[in-house]
């Protein structure tokens, strides 16, 4: 087997809680427990999951924007979770990111031209003005905006277009990874499926690998390679796309894929309704996460964490009520 371009084991970051100057820490955000995946070259793996799960949190981790409290990062089979900010440095050229809102991750006091001429001059891809200037020519028409419109500013723009521009930037840099962290999730209907087939053609020629943090299963199911669901800090379930989509496993993911529309009007899908909300990050539950809003819980469920278990080719799933035939027995509602 090829080795992964990125491999994350048992990532895990926990936010202190401090309650003042002179009481210190009180207490962790559990943000995220114990996560780990990997991503081939050119593959993408897309994290989804409600608001809140951690799914953020993994590629802010993955992009060192904060420590992690332990795990591993590795890019490319070198390690770089603990690698000090100057030995990190030249490594950040292949891992680029596209964040969520567009006008926002744009500097609004410079051109388009100064943006992504950036990335180029602080890692040293090219020397020449008349260099960067066909580099920056060249981006351009490939995220589809006019060679002219290098000399605008961010606000002359409509959010497809800023996208557009911030998936330039991430291309400025020539890397093998990029983190797209809810990357369509503010734009128009109309504009998300533009970029989402964007992203799709630049994976294609180009050889990128992607991590598509989003909680749009619709948009996911259209793009991905492979899939894997959070919750509350953790992956319930992950495999691929083919198998989520069609023999879902967690009654988490069943939850999540029975709330996507269907566009067929003929037919109906039976929607399952989660009860309760989501439990505080600051103080989980015990046993399986979900437990407290899963319809089939029983006993064993509140008191001990179900592993990830192979339930298919590539395809793994957390809960203690998947028999081998797949699919949850419990009854207890209590």
């Amino acid at each position: 087997m090829n080795q992964p371009i990125l491999a994350v084991n048992d990532l895990r970051k926990h936010f202190p809680i401090r309650g003042g100057i002179l009481s210190g820490v009180t207490g962790h955000v559990f943000a995220v427990d114990g996560v780990s995946f990997s991503i081939a070259k050119g593959e993408t793996l897309s994290l989804v999951g409600e608001s809140g799960c951690g799914k953020s949190t993994v590629g802010k981790a993955i992009l060192r924007l904060f420590d992690l409290t332990s795990g591993q990062v590795v890019l490319d089979g070198q390690r770089i979770d603990d690698l000090s900010p100057s030995a990190l440095r030249p490594l950040r050229q292949r891992i680029q990111v596209v964040f969520q809102d567009p006008f926002s991750s744009l500097n609004p006091r410079m051109r388009v031209r100064d943006i992504l001429a950036e990335p180029i001059t602080n890692f040293g891809l090219l020397k020449t003005r008349t260099e960067i200037d066909a580099r920056l020519r060249a981006l351009m028409a490939k995220v589809g905006l006019p060679p002219d419109a290098i000399d605008r500013w961010p606000h002359e723009f409509s959010g497809g277009q800023r996208q557009r521009i911030g998936i330039a930037r991430a291309l400025a840099a020539e890397p093998d990874l990029i983190i797209c962290d809810e990357a369509v999730s503010a734009l128009d209907v109309s504009v998300k499926a533009q970029i989402v087939n964007l992203l799709c053609d630049l994976q294609q020629e180009l050889g990128l690998a992607l991590l598509f943090i989003s909680h749009d299963l619709a948009i996911v199911e259209h793009m991905t390679h492979r899939v894997a669901v959070m919750y509350l800090g953790k992956i319930v379930e992950k495999g691929p796309r083919e198998a989520i989509f069609a023999n879902p496993q967690h009654p988490y993911t069943k939850a999540l894929l029975s709330a996507v529309p269907v566009p067929d009007p003929e037919i109906r899908r039976e929607r399952i309704i989660l009860r309760g909300d989501v439990p505080s990050p600051i103080n989980p539950p015990k046993g399986c996460r979900f437990n407290t809003r899963c319809p089939y819980a029983v006993d064993r469920c509140r008191s001990e964490e179900p592993a990830l278990r192979m339930v298919g080719n590539q395809h793994v799933a957390a809960c203690h009520l998947i028999e081998t035939a797949g699919e949850p027995s419990g009854t207890d509602n209590a």
